[in-house]
C-alpha cells in the first residue's frame, strides 16, 4: 500500500500554508488512487483545535502530521524544535525518487548512513544538487539565494518562497559551491526567517 504524508507547522494553534498542503495531498491522490483525497485537512485542524483532550496546543510549535493512503489513517501531533545543522555530507544517488511525500523513509534512512560525521546529507541526483535528507535547500552568492531546479520533493514553503521571488531556481553541481557562501535548510517545519545556515566550508564531499 502507498502511504503518503503531509507535515503542517502549527504554532499556537495557527496552521501554516494550508491551501498548499491541501493542493499536494489531493494531487498525490489523484497520480496514486486516480482520484483526491477526500480529505479536508481544514476540517482535521478544526477538529483537534475543538478536542478538549488536544489543550497542549495552545501555545508552542507542533507538528502536524497526517498520514493517509485512499483514507485517512492517522493524524498526530508533537512538539517541535529547530534542529540544530552544522555540517553537511555529499552523498550520490541517481535512482531515488522523492517527488511525492511518502510516509516510508527507508530509503532516506539508508543514506543517513552515509553522513559520518555530519549532521546531515545533501543528495546529489545525476550531478545535480537536490534537498537534505528532509529539507529544501538554497544558496547564498553575497547578493541572492538560488535553489536547486530539481529538487527531489517541491516542498510547501519551497513553492511560497518560489512565488515570493525570494529564491531563484538553477541547476547547481559541485564545482559551483566555490561561487555561494553558505546554505540555508527550510520545509514545512523551519521557515526561512529561523536562518537554518551553514557555511559552504562545512558541506563535505
Amino acid at each position: 500500500m502507498c502511504r503518503l504524508l503531509e507535515t503542517i507547522r502549527m504554532e499556537n494553534r495557527q496552521v501554516e500554508n494550508l491551501v498548499a498542503h491541501q493542493f499536494r495531498m489531493d494531487q498525490s491522490c489523484l497520480h496514486f488512487f486516480g482520484q483526491p483525497s477526500g480529505i479536508n485537512l481544514q476540517d482535521l485542524v478544526d477538529e483537534s483545535i475543538q478536542n478538549p483532550n488536544q489543550s497542549n496546543l495552545n501555545n508552542g510549535i507542533f507538528k502536524m502530521r497526517v498520514v493517509y493512503s485512499q483514507q485517512l489513517e492517522e493524524v498526530t501531533f508533537m512538539p517541535y524544535t529547530l534542529p540544530e545543522i552544522q555540517s553537511l555530507k555529499l552523498v550520490i544517488d541517481d535512482e531515488i525518487d522523492c517527488a511525492h511525500k511518502f510516509a516510508d523513509r527507508q530509503k532516506l534512512e539508508q543514506l543517513m548512513l552515509k553522513k559520518e560525521a555530519c549532521d546531515d546529507i545533501v543528495i546529489i541526483k545525476n550531478g545535480l544538487f537536490t534537498d537534505t535528507s528532509y529539507a529544501n535547500l538554497a544558496f547564498f552568492d553575497g547578493i541572492h539565494w538560488f535553489t536547486p531546479d530539481q529538487p527531489l520533493l517541491k516542498g510547501t514553503r519551497r513553492s511560497l518562497l518560489l512565488l515570493q521571488k525570494k529564491i531563484l531556481p538553477t541547476q547547481i553541481r559541485l564545482a559551483h559551491l566555490r561561487f555561494f557562501t553558505k546554505a540555508r535548510l527550510f520545509n514545512a517545519m523551519i521557515r526561512w526567517e529561523d536562518r537554518l545556515d551553514v557555511s559552504i566550508d562545512k558541506i563535505w564531499v
